[in-house]
């Protein structure tokens, strides 16, 4: 019988016998891109998860507490899932989970075992885009397996997305505090493929706009806009831009969302984004709930909305602020590559297939 709590011996074994006989300088350097890799467009889907699948518990960023990794569990086990705990979950490495080379043989070696059918990162933090240089791109095509996450997972959907042409799952990490809008909208989208799935905003977050301006939504440019869900965390989608994992928005649904950050790294970010891909080429623009990112110790700034609107104001594609997707509680969960519907009047994102097998 395997371990239910930690990755299998076998395929962990497996793959640390072959790292060990790579040279030192195997995982510094880039993986080589095939050639046939640039005519690989078709998407592939993971199979459906399903009541009592296991899901592998890593930490490909940021370092685990052991506080977390409990709630990690609870909320795990409470889905009717079975853990199994990455072999590196509760290695350091300054504020990283582990080295780079630690931290890549519990992704791969997750994505190698048949037994896991989701892997949840426990939490982004940093250390991500550390990863991408290094990624099996084709062990990741060959076992398409659920991956969800948010933050600095953003690394990995990205690059997923652009060199192995899985549908992963912007959404909660691991130790988020579940509510019932993310379980629900969570297990739709990753447990029960339909043909169409629409997603309505969570009531919960415009309540608190009375209190908190920042969760309220807004419609810069009205309309409905339709093609591919692109994004993630603003940082590290404006941190890949120029890069092999780079985020191509071209006529698609880009979504972004940001924490605790200035207006004026928000505008820089943004710009950056212009200036490498260019926000007008997006078919439409979705801008989620950024909390705590009004001044800092600015004595004067422009507002969180004034400086979204430098950049959303001159297009003429559908934009709105305020969604909810986010460091928040209730987010809902994006199949990132897949085709979906914005329509601004109805504050509604559909989902124009499944997002699972």
């Amino acid at each position: 019988m395997p371990n239910n709590h930690t990755i299998s011996r076998r395929t962990f074994a497996a793959l640390l016998a072959a790292a060990a006989l790579l040279p030192a300088t195997a995982l510094a350097a880039p993986r080589r891109t095939p050639s046939k890799r640039s005519r690989m467009t078709s998407l592939i889907k993971p199979p459906r998860l399903r009541q009592g699948d296991t899901v592998a518990l890593i930490a490909p960023g940021g370092y685990a507490t052991e506080k977390s990794i409990a709630k990690a569990r609870a909320n795990i086990e409470k889905l009717g899932l079975r853990v199994r705990e990455g072999a590196f979950l509760r290695e350091m490495n300054g504020n990283y989970a582990g080295t780079v080379h630690q931290r890549l043989l519990d992704l791969h070696a997750a994505f190698a075992d048949p037994e896991i059918k989701m892997i949840w990162p426990i939490r982004g933090g940093s250390g991500c885009i550390s990863l991408l240089a290094h990624l099996d791109y084709a062990l990741i095509r060959a076992n398409p397996t659920i991956l969800l996450g948010y933050s600095d997972i953003t690394a990995l959907h990205l690059a997923i997305h652009r060199h192995a042409r899985l549908v992963t799952f912007h959404g909660p990490v691991a130790s988020s505090t579940m509510t019932d809008y993310s379980v629900e909208h969570m297990l739709a989208v990753l447990s029960d493929p339909q043909p169409e799935y629409t997603i309505p905003m969570a009531l919960e977050n415009s309540r608190r706009a009375i209190e908190a301006p920042h969760f309220a939504m807004r419609t810069v440019h009205g309309g409905v806009a339709t093609g591919p869900l692109m994004g993630g965390n603003l940082s590290m989608v404006a941190a890949l831009a120029g890069t092999p994992y780079a985020a191509d928005f071209r006529d698609s649904i880009l979504f972004l969302e940001e924490v605790n950050e200035a207006p004026y790294r928000i505008d820089r970010w943004m710009t950056q984004l212009d200036l490498s891909v260019g926000l007008a080429k997006a078919a439409g623009i979705m801008i989620g709930i950024c909390e705590d990112c009004g001044p800092e110790h600015e004595d004067i700034s422009l507002t969180l909305d004034q400086t979204l609107d430098i950049h959303l104001q001159p297009l003429s594609v559908p934009a709105v602020t305020g969604y909810s997707i986010g460091h928040i509680r209730n987010q809902f969960t994006i199949p990132v590559g897949l085709r979906a519907r914005l329509d601004t009047e109805r504050q509604t994102v559909t989902l124009l297939e499944p997002a699972v097998g």
